[in-house]
């Protein structure tokens, strides 16, 4: 058994199998998931797991050389916003609908519990040397 780290078992080995500038969609409950594309559903209850703690969980685990949020965030869950900024710097915002259309060339979607809008973003794997 793993001692730490990411324990879902199905989350754990696509992310292993992740490699550089491969994309990982993380989102809300409510976001329309990409057809085609490998989806690990945490989400549990409305709000739980929270987004936070999953992107906190997998910033952990993975080497991010970017990310993608939709700039709708700021005015509508600026919670969200202030979390993005501080944990993604460089963070790139585009509409709403242009970040749907990236997410289609996503590897892997992880879909939270949030239940908060546009508690979304698109990570772009980096690597560790």
């Amino acid at each position: 058994m793993k001692r730490s780290g990411i324990l879902n078992a199905d989350l754990a080995g696509a992310l292993a199998r992740l490699g550089h500038t491969d994309h990982v969609l993380v989102c809300d409950s409510g976001m329309p998931l990409p057809p085609g594309v490998p989806v690990v559903d945490l989400a549990f209850l409305p709000g739980i797991p929270s987004f936070a703690d999953v992107l906190d969980g997998l910033l952990a685990e993975l080497v991010v050389e970017g990310a993608t949020a939709a700039e709708e965030v700021r005015a509508v869950n600026p919670g969200c916003a202030a979390l993005l900024g501080s944990r993604l710097p460089g963070l790139t915002l585009v509409p709403h609908e242009e970040l749907k259309r990236l997410s289609a060339g996503a590897r892997l979607v992880v879909r939270t519990g949030e239940a908060r809008p546009y508690a979304n973003v698109l990570l772009r794997c980096g690597v560790a040397f």
